[in-house]
Formats: C-alpha cells, sequence, structure tokens
C-alpha cells in the first residue's frame, strides 16, 4: 500500500526525489464517554488503523495539500502567510489549523510542503479521523522543521486546533489516544490533571468489534456543545451553592447524590448525572480489566450505553438498534456506543468463536430495523503517530 501512496504523490505532485512517511492511528474509547470534557476518566485506545502522509518540505511558503479520501477536491493549497479557516478548503482546515497553532506558539515553522494523506478510517464514524489528522501534521512538523516539542505538548496543540480553529469543543482524549497510544494496552487517562496510565488489554479468547451506523453526522453541528454547555451549567449551579469543583468529573456518585437536588433544570440534571456515575464506570471498570474479569468490564460497557441513551441523550435510533441486536447475540461480552454519538460507532467485546455469527446477525437485525448497512471492523490495538521512514 505504501509504494501505491508514494507513487500517487510523485504523480500528482510530480515529483520524483526522496519523500518521508508517516502514520497516525484512529482510536476506540472502551469506556467512558463525554467524560473528557468534563474533567473525568476516559479509556481509549490506538487502533492499527488510521492515516497515512507522504511528505515533500518546499522551499516556498506553499502548503498543497491532497487526500484520496476526498479526490474530487483535487490540491488545497495555502500560503504560510495566511492560515485562517475556509470553508471551501474543507479537510485541509484540520492540518492548517495544527500549522497555525504551532506558530501561534512561536515554533519556527518558515516554509511549507507538499502532502499526500490516505486515511483506511471511516469519515465521520466516530474513530477521530480528525484527531488523527491532526496529530499527523504536528508529527510532520516536528519532524521537517526538527522541532523541540515533545508528543504530549503536540496533542494539546492539536485540542486548541480544534477548538479554536475548526470551532468544536471537543476534550482531549481523541488526541491524547492517537498520539500516545501503545500497542495491546488502553490508556486510563485522567482528562482534568492529564495524568496516564497504561493498562494491558488482554482479551485472551475474545475481539473488539467495531460497528459503524454508517449514518452520517457532523460533529461541528451536531448537538455536542449543547451537552458541554449543559454540564458546565450544571457545574455553576453547584458552584453558586457552595460546592467548589471546575469539573463533574471532581464529584463521586457519593458526593453528587448528597448535592444533586440544587440542580433544579432536569435536562442539567440528567446531562450531569450521566458525566458523574460514567466517570466512575471508567475507573471501576478498569479495575475489573486488571483483575481479568472481563465479564463484569462488558457489563459495566452495557451500563454505559444505557446511560448514554437515557441520560445523555447522545444514541440515537442507529446506536441503539446496533446495540441492541449486539446484546442478544451469543458471545456478547459488553456492547456500547462510541465516540460523539448521534450516529457512528458501537464497540463490543465478543468471544472469538461467535465472531462471526455476530457480524452476521447483528448486521441483519439493523439492515432490517434501520435500512442502512453495518460496517464491522475486527480492532487491534496499535501505537500511537510516528514516522513510517524515508523511501526513494
Amino acid at each position: 500500500m505504501l509504494e501505491n501512496l508514494i507513487k500517487d504523490f510523485k504523480e500528482i505532485f510530480k515529483y520524483n526525489g526522496e519523500v518521508k512517511i508517516f502514520f497516525s492511528p484512529g482510536r476506540v474509547n472502551l469506556i467512558g464517554e463525554h467524560t473528557d470534557y468534563n474533567g473525568g476518566f476516559v479509556f481509549p485506545c490506538a487502533l492499527d488503523f488510521g492515516t497515512y502522509a507522504v511528505v515533500k518540505k518546499r522551499e516556498d511558503k506553499i502548503f498543497r495539500m491532497y487526500s484520496k479520501n476526498f479526490e474530487n477536491l483535487g490540491i488545497i493549497e495555502f500560503n504560510l502567510d495566511n492560515l485562517v479557516y475556509d470553508k471551501k478548503d474543507d479537510w485541509a482546515n484540520y492540518p492548517k489549523g495544527v500549522i497555525k497553532t504551532f506558530l501561534d506558539r512561536n515554533y519556527k515553522i518558515d516554509s511549507g510542503f507538499d502532502v499526500l494523506f490516505f486515511g483506511n478510517i471511516p469519515n465521520g464514524a466516530g474513530l477521530s479521523s480528525s484527531a488523527s489528522i491532526e496529530v499527523l501534521t504536528a508529527v510532520i512538523l516536528k519532524d521537517l522543521f526538527k522541532l523541540d516539542v515533545d508528543m504530549i505538548e503536540m496533542v494539546k496543540m492539536c485540542q486548541v486546533a480544534e477548538n479554536k480553529f475548526i470551532g468544536v469543543n471537543s476534550g482531549i482524549m481523541d488526541q491524547f489516544a492517537v498520539g500516545m497510544g501503545k500497542k495491546d494496552n488502553a490508556i486510563l487517562l485522567d482528562c482534568n490533571t492529564l495524568k496516564y496510565e497504561y493498562v494491558p488489554v488482554k482479551l485472551k479468547n475474545m475481539s473488539i468489534i467495531i460497528a459503524n451506523t454508517n449514518k452520517k453526522r457532523g460533529l461541528a453541528d451536531s448537538k455536542y456543545n449543547e451537552r458541554r454547555s449543559s454540564c458546565e451549567e450544571a457545574v455553576k449551579i453547584l458552584n453558586k451553592n457552595g460546592i467548589n469543583i471546575k469539573y463533574l468529573g471532581e464529584l463521586t456518585v457519593a458526593e453528587f447524590e448528597k448535592v444533586k437536588h440544587y440542580i433544579t433544570d432536569k435536562e442539567q440534571l440528567k446531562r450531569a448525572t450521566h458525566a458523574v456515575t460514567e466517570n466512575e464506570r471508567a475507573k471501576n471498570a478498569v479495575e475489573f480489566l486488571k483483575k481479568d474479569d472481563i465479564a463484569e468490564f462488558g457489563r459495566l460497557m452495557d451500563k454505559s450505553h444505557i446511560s448514554l441513551r437515557d441520560d445523555y441523550e447522545v444514541t440515537g435510533s442507529e446506536l441503539d438498534s446496533l446495540v441492541e441486536a449486539a446484546w442478544e447475540e451469543k458471545g456478547t461480552v459488553g456492547s456500547r456506543m462510541t465516540g460523539a454519538g448521534f450516529g457512528g460507532c458501537t464497540v463490543s467485546i465478543v468471544e472469538n468463536d461467535y465472531v462471526d455469527s455476530f457480524i452476521k446477525n447483528v448486521g441483519k437485525k439493523y439492515k432490517e430495523k434501520t435500512g442502512l448497512e453495518a460496517s464491522f471492523y475486527i480492532a487491534n490495538t496499535g501505537d500511537g503517530a510516528g514516522k513510517k521512514g524515508r523511501k526513494k
């Protein structure tokens, strides 16, 4: 595949010299959803599929970007001296935002580059194609311009690019998992402090199955920002009543039970309930995984979905149909939506003996219920973003 990407790069950019190759993974969150911007815990892992880049540095200030995922848009070109969000630049606003954020932090980037991107993450599936291309751009900048910057700093800048340049108020989980991923491990990340711990994912006779609803959704225009502001309002109300917290993630379930009566708005109460209980589920789930109690981990995945459906209301009929079909299947240990919701993907842990029947039966039931075809991926954990090498 890499040889073909290099060949395509050379044809598209009319170039025949040496190029550099980089890779950045997608991610899936096993549990702890919509907790990241609430200062809570998340438990994602990087995947072994993601976004590739073939790159050549330029002498002038022009960036030329081409994506094999959006070939109809052709080469998108912009200048180092004019890095502004432009709707017509479509997907290229993500790398552009990262470049601008690096410059804003006084990193020295004094020329442009030509790049061909190819991602085998389904777009809009909730597996973080946007974070993947952001962190990939950061890794490219570090290498081409010999920048003295570590991965956690790059992860933070990529989040700033998404929040400020793209205008999506996402938390830091996606970029962190993509940048800091480690094969055969998931990351327990405290999004409040950025303290993290690698936890081995030993599934033995089981696999992680990702199912894509194939329902189109746009994160920036989804109800994501509404959910976030509901939680922020709940924090303000608690603050007014003497509960000194910055995020809902600072409260245990027991502490929340004692103070939740202050939140009189029903919707805000439901949103806050999810944020607090999901945070506790994430911490508990990791303890079960460390004890090799996958069955209990799976039960918490199921409870997570129910909370996302009933309290946070971010699932929708497609995700619910996929998860409910998964729950009915023999060999399913646990299943839940993953990502922002409103479409996107589910993640399930399934015993290997039942993987084929799981995919067949869940796909059939889902199509009967929704009219849509689901796509299934047997997912493996992978390493974080980095350089693949140099090719003639």
